[in-house]
């Protein structure tokens, strides 16, 4: 299987929704930035504290709060509607006591935060999502543009937590109590429940599935009382997820995810330090599967601190996945905010300088061992 192309059948071409641009000001450690995505894949690099979460959390809730939700909206987008979507999904999402508190602050009085993302319809159509809201609003949003259709599919966010081993009744403890949970947890949780799919759709699913099985070590079920999930391990009976390693829960996450439908030929994957408990041959695997559903026709926004993946990343794309396209993301703090370089190429935002740690601490490495 290693090296192995699927091919994308034409009329999957560019079909769906592709994130194209992200301006904003004042939007959190931000005081300005201008952000040019690829229809591939988006890798974001920086310290704790840069605002690399931000940066997938932002996008995300503006795209699902634009999202068609099936047969519950009949209308065309409208301002109003979305002021109070946006609004909402932002709170939901990033979590503020307000609104209003996502402004950076400089102690310079009120001040606003706006945000243009543009996106891309079918390869064709091109909308703009554009909004500010004050630094003293509660939870409400102005809406200076809207797109003219809502946007298809709904986005996947991933937590830098694994979600399979707390899912059953998950969203239903969300939805009926307050809890401290950011909404990306019961959104996940809710697509981790659809219905697998099946026809063409579902082949497609069964080859992007194969690899992660063979990491896994075993098939996801999702069966039982409670509706939990399990690994099917290869010549053995069937494990419940918390008993499984976590490493293995969040490429059985992504496993769902594709079964699902939800990363097939479309949509929009944020993925929050996708190495994160990790041993490095999973992330060779995350590092596969990443650029595999890219490919296929998603577009990924991931965080990293790991030198590995990206240079795992930089391995396939000179080796296998030379066809998919990437952009890089590195996020500095200067004495005017959060800076963001950007590139084609890993080395066009120079991120040794950014993990550098990584090269110390092998530097330290070196150094014992010579005086040893």
């Amino acid at each position: 299987m290693a090296g192995r192309r699927i091919s994308k059948p034409a009329e999957l071409e560019d079909e769906f929704l592709k994130l194209q641009s992200l301006q904003m000001a004042n939007m959190t450690a931000f005081e300005e930035a201008a952000l040019s995505f690829s229809p591939g894949l988006n890798v974001f690099i920086g310290e704790n504290g840069t605002g690399k979460t931000h940066l997938l959390k932002l996008p995300y809730a503006v795209v699902y709060a634009c999202a068609h939700q099936g047969s519950k909206i009949q209308l065309p987008p409208t301002k109003e509607r979305l002021q109070r979507q946006i609004a909402e999904k932002l709170v939901g999402v990033l979590r503020p006591e307000t609104l209003g508190r996502l402004v950076r602050r400089t102690g310079l009085g009120r001040r606003r935060c706006e945000v243009v993302l543009a996106v891309r319809h079918a390869g064709r159509t091109v909308d703009s999502i554009a909004f500010n809201f004050a630094s003293q609003s509660k939870s409400e949003v102005v809406v200076d543009q809207c797109p003219e259709k809502w946007l298809e599919p709904l986005p996947v966010y991933l937590p830098t937590r694994e979600l399979l081993s707390i899912y059953p009744r998950f969203a239903a403890l969300y939805d009926n109590h307050r809890t401290e949970f950011d909404e990306t947890w019961r959104d996940t949780c809710q697509r981790l429940g659809a219905l697998a799919i099946k026809g063409r759709r579902g082949e497609r699913a069964e080859n992007l599935l194969a690899p992660l099985e063979k990491a896994m070590g075993g098939r996801l079920l999702f069966d039982g009382p409670g509706d939990r999930f399990y690994l099917k391990m290869r010549g053995s009976g069937k494990t419940e997820m918390p008993l499984v390693a976590e490493g293995i829960r969040k490429l059985g996450m992504l496993a769902r995810l594709t079964a699902v439908g939800a990363l097939v030929d479309r949509g929009c994957l944020f993925w929050d330090e996708p190495e994160a408990n990790l041993n490095p041959k999973l992330i060779r695997s995350v590092a596969r599967a990443l650029l595999d559903v890219c490919r296929e026709g998603v577009q990924a926004f991931v965080t990293t601190h790991s030198l590995f993946l990206l240079r795992e990343i930089e391995v396939l794309r000179w080796t296998t996945h030379d066809d998919v396209r990437q952009r890089y993301f590195a996020l500095e703090r200067t004495h005017r905010g959060v800076v963001v370089e950007q590139g084609t190429e890993v080395a066009d935002v120079n991120p040794l300088a950014l993990l550098d740690e990584d090269l110390e601490q092998s530097d330290r490495y070196l150094s014992a061992a010579d005086g040893s």
